[in-house]
C-alpha cells in the first residue's frame, strides 16, 4: 500500500467515525484506531525504503539470476576509499558508490579514480546532515543538484542513481527525486559496518542473509570495512553468486 493508497483510506476511515457518530452516537474515541495505523505506516514507510511508501525504489534484484551488488555509502575518504578500490581491482568486481557532495572537494582525483576502474558513482545528497530530513521537496532538489553539478564537474556525468542519506525517504524527498528523475537505490543487507558490532557478527549477517538479487550496503568509512569486503567477496565466490554493478542487476543507467 502507497502513500495516496494509505491516505485516502485513512480519510474514509474518519468520514465513517465522525458520520457514526453523529447519526449514531458512536464513540469518537474510534478514531483512534484509524490514527493508530496511519502514524504505524506513515512511521514504518519513512524507515523502511522497500515498502516503497512513498515512491519507486529499487532495493532487490531478480531471484533467477545468482548475482548480487556491492555498494559504499558516504564517501569518498581519502584512507578507506583507495583500499577498497584496490581489493575490487584485484578481483575485477564493480561496485556502485554513493557520495557526499561536500567530501569530494580536495578528493577529486579519487572520484576519478572510481569512475575510471569502472564503478558506479551515485548521489547520495551534498551535505547528508542529521537534520536532512527535515528539508521539504525544494531544499532536497537544491541538496541533489549541489551534489551533481560537482560530480559532473570531475567525471562530466550526470548521476541517475539516488540513495537517501540513512536510507530514510519521506514525502518531500520522494517529490524531489522523483522530479530530477532519479532511481532510488536501497538495499537488502545492511551490514551495519559502522556500528560496534564485530566484524564476526557482521559477517554472520551477511553470510546468513546473502540470497539472489542482494544489494549489500557498506561504507567506506573504515578498516573494519575493508576487511568484511575481503571476506564477503571470498563468501560470494564460494557459493556461486556472481557479483555486479546495481546497474546491470536493476537493468537501469546510471547515468544520463
Amino acid at each position: 500500500m502507497n502513500h495516496h493508497t494509505s491516505s485516502l483510506r485513512f480519510i474514509i476511515a474518519v468520514i465513517i467515525i465522525v458520520v457514526l457518530n453523529k447519526f449514531y452516537g458512536t464513540s469518537l474515541w474510534w478514531l483512534a484506531v484509524p490514527i493508530t495505523i496511519r502514524t504505524g505506516k506513515l512511521v514504518a514507510g519513512t524507515l523502511y525504503m522497500s515498502y516503497e511508501f512513498f515512491g519507486k525504489t529499487y532495493t532487490q534484484g531478480s531471484l533467477q539470476n545468482k548475482t548480487i551488488a556491492l555498494t559504499f555509502d558516504d564517501g569518498p575518504d581519502k584512507i578507506y576509499t583507495p583500499k577498497i578500490l584496490a581489493i575490487l581491482a584485484e578481483h575485477k568486481i564493480p561496485a556502485t558508490f554513493f557520495l557526499i557532495g561536500k567530501k569530494i572537494e580536495g578528493n577529486e582525483e579519487l572520484v576519478r579514480q572510481i569512475d575510471e576502474e569502472g564503478h558506479t558513482i551515485g548521489n547520495h545528497t551534498w551535505s547528508h546532515s542529521y537534520f536532512i530530513d527535515f528539508k521539504g521537496k525544494k531544499g532536497f532538489i537544491k541538496e541533489l543538484n549541489k551534489a551533481s553539478d560537482k560530480v559532473f564537474s570531475v567525471i562530466g556525468k550526470r548521476m541517475r542513481l539516488f540513495r537517501p542519506p540513512y536510507g530514510v525517504t519521506t514525502p518531500g524527498l520522494t517529490r524531489a527525486y522523483i522530479a530530477l528523475d532519479y532511481l532510488c537505490i536501497g538495499w537488502t543487507i545492511r551490514s551495519f559496518d559502522t556500528t560496534k558490532k564485530t566484524e564476526q557478527e557482521i559477517m554472520k549477517r551477511i553470510e546468513f542473509g546473502m540470497e539472489e538479487g542482494d544489494v549489500v550496503l557498506f561504507h567506506d568509512s573504515s578498516e573494519k570495512t575493508v576487511n568484511l569486503l575481503k571476506q564477503t567477496i571470498t563468501f560470494a565466490k564460494e557459493n556461486g553468486f556472481e557479483i555486479v554493478g546495481v546497474e546491470k542487476l536493476f537493468n537501469i543507467y546510471a547515468y544520463e
